[in-house]
């Protein structure tokens, strides 16, 4: 149906360390590429999440609410933060997938 889901990427949550506190939008709310989306409070600081493109959310991980440690865990299956419909669903093809940024870090 065009919807995206949205979260942080393994090596986003390795760096923030283990996770305490996550805040996301409404659904409903309409976001801008490269706006902040949500919050994540880890042990070591707290971190806003960039909105990778245009959309309205959608849906939200309520689950995440009493258990943020799943982005830990599970940041590409059960962490997921929030599920999106782009405003543009063309604007999906220019992102990276989770392989591409892995070798993108690896390269640096």
């Amino acid at each position: 149906d065009g919807t995206l889901t949205v979260g942080i990427s393994d090596f986003a949550q390795e760096q923030l360390g283990e996770l305490v506190f996550l805040e996301v939008p409404e659904v409903g709310r309409d976001v801008m590429a490269a706006e902040p989306c949500a919050v994540v409070e880890s042990v070591k600081a707290a971190s806003d999440v960039y909105s990778p493109i245009a959309g309205t959310v959608t849906a939200v991980n309520a689950e995440l609410a009493s258990a943020p440690e799943l982005i830990n865990q599970d940041p590409y299956g059960g962490g997921w933060m929030l599920r999106m419909k782009p405003v543009d669903p063309r604007a999906a093809d220019a992102l990276l997938s989770a392989s591409d940024y892995e070798a993108v870090l690896q390269a640096e």
